[in-house]
């Protein structure tokens, strides 16, 4: 039978680290209950999980539905546990239909993507880089702007502690700020503060637009 191609926008994830983790089994835990929460909240082609050692893939019919679920996934896990991403959009082919082994330019921009920020995290002033994006056939500046907006939004998530990140998994599920204040226990005009000077109404309102891409 002839492998099917079709273009997909792949998912390629790492842990950061998780060779220094002291608990790796419940790392590796905490990592794969969120997979499953992210495959039940975003429709995937083939679902996000652990491949090998500390490596995570999927498959996405649209690049927006793939950024969506590596935020999503980061939300679940941070902070403390973190990892880098390659997205990438290109033909996909299935060598395997009951494996589910693929291979093909999707896959490759991924990892070129993914690589880039490995290399792109040592470099000064870039620590707090995670996510990059590529195209087997870059198109009209798509793949530029969508990097752009992904370097502004790990600068943002980069500089998250647990209570700023409490508050956008809280924003996310559309909560109260009473109800956030009450997790947190603090006031909820100490959660108002935090969401306005972090920036986060524009740090989601950036993600919703990344969401809609095709």
């Amino acid at each position: 039978m002839t492998p099917v191609s079709s273009t997909r926008a792949t998912v390629l994830g790492d842990l950061i680290g998780s060779r220094l983790s002291a608990d790796r089994r419940g790392l590796h835990e905490r990592l794969t209950a969120a997979l499953t929460h992210v495959n039940q909240e975003i429709v995937t082609d083939q679902p996000l999980a652990v491949i090998a050692g500390d490596e995570v893939q999927g498959t996405y019919a649209g690049v927006g539905d793939a950024l969506g679920a590596v935020f999503l996934l980061r939300s679940l896990l941070s902070p403390g546990t973190d990892l880098r991403f390659g997205i990438g959009r290109g033909d996909v082919t299935v060598l395997d239909a009951e494996t589910g082994i693929q291979d093909g330019p999707g896959w490759w921009a991924a990892r070129q993507a993914i690589e880039e920020v490995e290399a792109g995290q040592q470099v000064t002033g870039q620590a707090t880089w995670r996510t990059a994006y590529r195209e087997h056939e870059p198109d009209h500046g798509t793949e530029q702007a969508v990097n752009a907006a992904l370097v502004c939004q790990d600068l943002v998530l980069g500089s998250l502690d647990q209570t700023g990140w409490t508050i956008v998994r809280g924003m996310m599920q559309e909560r109260t700020h009473a109800s956030i204040a009450e997790e947190l226990g603090i006031s909820r005009q100490a959660v108002q503060q935090r969401r306005k000077s972090a920036g986060l109404p524009m740090l989601l309102a950036s993600i919703s637009a990344l969401r809609s891409l095709p």
